[in-house]
């Protein structure tokens, strides 16, 4: 009898729970726009990104990252490439239809450079480093000069093939996949951000 009591007890609670008490909203995935719209300004100016305490091409890179991730971001604008010599002309020609209403500026800076060096199996000297790399960009307005949007990213990594030239150490990235290419795309992608559409859980 006791046993027969307790089945139809728990017979009841889960009739009430499966009726209503169990129910939950339904969540959905939702894309959420891009912060940053660059659709409407069409043409967008992207200068070289400016180095600090290093030589190399890893500005030039970061550069060349930067603008494949907006692009991929967003469909419908166009990316000017300018060096700093031409940001005279640039901010000049802003009131014409055919120039760049917006343009984008970056600085990388190196810093806690602390390099180790060592010998492969061949004997062969080799030089690694523990360096900081900071990357800054902001997005400004070509015909006021003022900074409509800006964000930036550090990293600290351990990156080989290091060499100095002067005391300044020298870096070479080439491919996106290896250690330089894996911290430079680490930093673009945490930077365009606001330039993303976002998936969001409502």
């Amino acid at each position: 009898m006791y046993v027969h009591r307790v089945l139809v007890c728990s017979f009841i609670i889960l009739a009430i729970v499966g009726c209503g008490g169990g129910h939950r909203p339904v969540r959905q995935r939702v894309l959420l726009p891009p912060t940053l719209n660059l659709v409407p300004y069409h043409n967008i100016g992207l200068f070289t990104f400016s180095v600090e305490n290093a030589k190399g091409n890893l500005h030039q890179f970061a550069t060349q990252r930067f603008e494949e991730y907006v692009l991929a971001a967003q469909s419908g604008i166009e990316m000017r490439e300018f060096t700093s010599a031409d940001s005279s002309r640039v901010f000049a020609s802003a009131s014409d239809s055919s120039g760049t209403p917006v343009a984008f500026f970056g600085h990388l800076k190196i810093s806690n450079v602390k390099p180790h060096g060592g010998l492969t199996s061949g004997l062969v000297p080799v030089v690694r480093a523990t360096v900081t790399v900071d990357l800054s960009v902001w997005l400004m307005n070509t015909r006021s000069g003022g900074v409509m949007w800006r964000r930036s990213s550090s990293s600290t990594e351990e990156v080989g093939g290091l060499s100095f030239i002067g005391g300044t150490p020298s870096f070479s990235a080439r491919d996106p996949n290896d250690a330089y290419g894996r911290l430079i795309n680490q930093l673009v992608y945490n930077v365009t951000y606001d330039v993303r559409s976002t998936w969001v859980d409502q």
